[in-house]
């Protein structure tokens, strides 16, 4: 079993700035890729950013140059930084992970349970 938690989401005005973290416990497992994924209300869930086992980085067009996704592979914790916060940056977000669990080699999908980020204009 292996379980993702999010934390850090509250209000926050335009401009500002808050910082997501994703910690992944359980069974023993080696995480691939990890991604940070948002949800607003009445859209689907978009991909804001990923990050690779070996540090390759993307993100969404909409988020570039504002956020940044990073992770401590010594923690199990991936973090995503958000800067210059727009109203329409407002969702729940959700921590995502590509694992691989050791004891058969079977390769999982994990999801956290989400964090409300709102940006007030």
């Amino acid at each position: 079993q292996v379980q993702l938690v999010e934390s850090g989401g509250g209000l926050v005005q335009a401009g500002g700035s808050l910082r997501l973290s994703c910690a992944a416990s359980g069974t023993i497992f080696s995480i691939n890729a990890m991604g940070w994924y948002r949800q607003a209300p009445g859209k689907q869930r978009e991909l804001v950013a990923g990050i690779s086992s070996g540090g390759s980085i993307n993100y969404a067009d909409s988020v570039k140059g504002r956020f940044t996704i990073s992770r401590d592979n010594a923690k199990n914790m991936a973090y995503l930084q958000m800067n210059s916060l727009k109203p329409e940056d407002t969702g729940v977000y959700y921590c995502n992970a590509d694992i691989t669990w050791v004891v058969t080699g079977l390769d999982l999908e994990v999801w956290g349970q989400g964090t409300l980020v709102t940006v007030s204009s």
